[in-house]
């Protein structure tokens, strides 16, 4: 794990693959919380028999949202800074749903810093993000991520 003092202190990995995560199994309670949670209850995600008989592979397979929403969990594994605001989403660019992700596959974040600049809150960071899908040799999601990561209250 990279740990870092302050978000400006990323720009020295610029261009470099921060890491990858520990793999995460993606399990069909989970896909059935999320669609719970979001009314996406499309039967390729929660019809276990149904997938059974009529999927390629005969299983469900997870919502491409849903898969992206882990991302910042995963992440947690990869990179730390101690000192720091609040984060903020600032968006996804050129996100790809490549491949589908069946239940209980394995995923994994990998994540490359493209930049770490000065922002009028603090520092805007960018990472390419891959969710790489276990024996598989296309990812499940590629996206550009953009954080706004706030100065801490306390850095000079």
């Amino acid at each position: 794990m990279l740990i870092v003092d302050h978000a400006r202190d990323l720009a020295a990995h610029e261009g470099q693959l921060l890491g990858r995560s520990a793999w995460m199994t993606v399990t069909q309670e989970a896909i059935d919380d999320y669609a719970r949670l979001t009314g996406d209850d499309h039967w390729i995600h929660v019809d276990v028999e149904r997938a059974a008989r009529e999927m390629p592979g005969g299983k469900t397979i997870a919502h491409g949202l849903f898969i992206i929403s882990l991302q910042p969990a995963l992440q947690r594994e990869i990179y730390q800074i101690r000192a720091r605001g609040r984060g903020l989403n600032y968006g996804y660019d050129r996100m790809r749903f490549i491949a589908p992700v069946p239940v209980e596959s394995r995923i994994r974040l990998a994540l490359t810093l493209v930049a770490a600049e000065p922002h009028a809150l603090g520092t805007r960071i960018v990472n390419d993000a891959v969710i790489e899908l276990e024996g598989s040799k296309k990812p499940a999601i590629a996206t550009r991520h953009i954080v706004l990561i706030e100065n801490d209250p306390g850095d000079s």
